[in-house]
């Protein structure tokens, strides 16, 4: 589906799937887990997910005459730091607007992990007060103006590369990839389980497993605790996604939305979720965020404890990455 875009590669080829055979067995061996670790996909600045998104725009960015790369997240965001990890990667300059989406006040929160990268690989990073929200910010609007103003040629990249036009390709990839490895691997994922925020890369999966009938096994769990912006989100990208690569019609019914994980609120974790980040670490030395794969995995967990899948379901966790954030977490870990 996805041979007429170009792409510019920044991952190693496809992110590895493993099998999570502790946390399986915890679990009580009724349904089999395994992980793609898409935090294991780049050597850019630890990789994750919005990789996969930037490589199909950034030949955009780049064909465009830009000359500055300008994007939108919060204080920790996973995907302003790999927009400053592209931009020095292809020699633009990097703009990042980094808002207060999360009450979180840890006294380095905003001096470590993701932004502290971004400021290392050169972006110029401005931090702004205003709240959550997945939609256009008008601090985001502002900072293209000012770049334009000073004499530059931004180019302009949504929260999450979410609502580009090109947004929701990447996992449309990540779709193909998959069956790919199922092959090689000899089985087949019954269900895939995914965080959703911003949500191009739970309906780039949709569409993309909807060529075998899979976009309703994919599984979104809500970090964002606005799930019905949220869940329309990803229908609307969902469906300019299937438009742009031919595929078939993705409806309502298609998106599969949990909304029993996001609380307390987007970026919080709960005490559930900072359970769950101790039980992946644990049991399969594998490192999840309290902002996005702590929930996914909470979710997952309980939703398998529940017996939500049947028994003898393959479950793929898509490990999307976000690591570096705990960093900003320490104090909730001062005792591991």
């Amino acid at each position: 589906m996805l041979s007429k875009f170009e792409r510019y590669p920044l991952t190693f080829g496809p992110s590895p799937i493993e099998p999570l055979k502790r946390l399986s067995a915890h679990l009580g061996g009724d349904v089999e887990i395994w992980a793609k670790r898409e935090d294991c996909n780049s050597g850019l600045a630890y990789g994750g997910n919005k990789l996969r998104k930037l490589e199909y725009i950034v030949p955009d960015a780049i064909n465009s005459g830009a000359d500055t790369l300008v994007s939108i997240g919060g204080v920790q965001s996973n995907h302003t730091r790999m927009v400053a990890a592209v931009a020095a990667k292809i020699g633009m300059k990097c703009r990042l607007i980094q808002e207060a989406w999360v009450p979180h006040e840890d006294a380095v929160y905003d001096r470590v992990g993701n932004i502290l990268l971004s400021r290392i690989m050169g972006a110029q990073t401005q931090l702004v007060d205003d709240g959550f929200d997945i939609g256009i910010r008008d601090s985001w609007k502002r900072a293209l103006a000012e770049v334009e103003a000073e004499g530059g040629k931004p180019y302009a990249i949504p929260a999450g590369a979410s609502v580009h036009k090109y947004g929701g390709l990447g996992f449309v990839g990540f779709a193909e990839e998959v069956r790919a490895q199922e092959a090689e691997l000899g089985l087949r994922f019954d269900y895939i389980v995914v965080c959703t925020v911003t949500g191009s890369t739970h309906a780039g999966m949709a569409v993309g497993f909807s060529a075998d009938g899979r976009a309703r096994n994919v599984i979104g769990i809500d970090a964002s605790c606005t799930p019905a912006q949220t869940k329309a989100q990803v229908l609307d990208i969902a469906q300019k996604t299937a438009a742009l690569v031919g595929a078939g019609k993705i409806t309502a019914d298609d998106i599969v939305l949990n909304e029993d994980y996001a609380y307390p609120v987007y970026g919080v974790p709960s005490k559930e979720t900072v359970e769950a980040i101790r039980l992946s670490a644990r049991l399969e030395g594998m490192i999840t965020d309290p902002v996005y794969e702590g929930k996914s995995m909470q979710g997952m967990v309980d939703l398998i404890r529940k017996g939500f899948f049947p028994k003898g379901s393959r479950v793929l966790y898509a490990h999307l990455g976000g690591a570096p954030a705990l960093n900003g977490y320490s104090y909730t870990f001062r005792n591991g």
